[in-house]
């Protein structure tokens, strides 16, 4: 019995010199305020280079998952892929361990679109050729060659994301963007990839569209296209100059 109490009184006695050493601390840089603003000022800074330091590698890891999404084909996560995403290298290492990947997989070549889409393709290029020949259809075009961010994270989540069909100006701007919705296409989480698309081409003052599956006539997509292109054969407008 009297062990622990000797054990006892002597941890009480560390802690009563720690508290007193501490009281001694303040109280010397109570008298010294200059050292005490340098004191704080010190810890201030620090607390402010390890706030940018998290900050910043939390920023470059959501960079690295996005980099790592956006190599995804068809929206397919695979092996290599998560350790991409996961990784936070340089671009150098980054295109090095992509190559190693392709360098040890087979490839092989295969139609741009399937059949349906294929005839819609057909249907849509016939009747935009025909209101205007400066016009052009592109198919299965990614957001991220047409559409910019200042924002990196708002860039990466539509780099990868595509449109069935984007109607293209004499400009080789994109004006419209036409999706075409085959069955099956609301399965899983195609809404909510159709909203961020939606979104995004909206903000840029680019048309969305829909051509459903056994719903869009022939007749109702030629309508649709005399409403988006406008007519080659119409004169053009005088404007009056100042």
């Amino acid at each position: 019995m009297s062990g622990l109490i000797d054990h006892a009184s002597f941890t009480n006695s560390k802690h009563r010199f720690a508290i007193l050493e501490q009281m001694e601390t303040v109280n010397f840089l109570l008298d010294r305020p200059i050292a005490l603003l340098v004191v704080l000022t010190v810890g201030a800074a620090i607390g402010i280079v390890v706030e940018r330091v998290t900050q910043k590698l939390e920023r470059e890891k959501r960079q690295a998952y996005w980099r790592g999404r956006n190599q995804a084909t068809g929206g397919s996560s695979t092996a290599a892929t998560s350790r991409f995403a996961k990784s936070n290298l340089k671009a150098v290492d980054f295109a090095a361990e992509q190559l190693k990947v392709v360098s040890r997989s087979n490839f092989n070549s295969r139609c741009l679109l399937n059949k349906p889409e294929a005839k819609v393709f057909t249907a849509l290029e016939d009747a935009v050729i025909a209101r205007n020949p400066n016009w052009q259809v592109m198919a299965q075009v990614s957001l991220g060659e047409f559409l910019a961010s200042p924002e990196q994270d708002a860039y990466f989540a539509i780099n990868s994301k595509r449109v069935d069909f984007a109607l293209m100006d004499e400009k080789c701007r994109i004006i419209h963007a036409i999706e075409y919705q085959g069955e099956g296409h609301h399965q899983g989480s195609a809404a909510a990839r159709d909203a961020v698309k939606k979104e995004a081409l909206r903000k840029a003052g680019i048309g969305y569209h829909e051509v459903v599956a056994g719903h869009t006539t022939p007749a109702e997509l030629k309508q649709l296209v005399a409403k988006l292109v406008p007519d080659a054969a119409a004169p053009k407008r005088l404007t009056r100059s100042a």
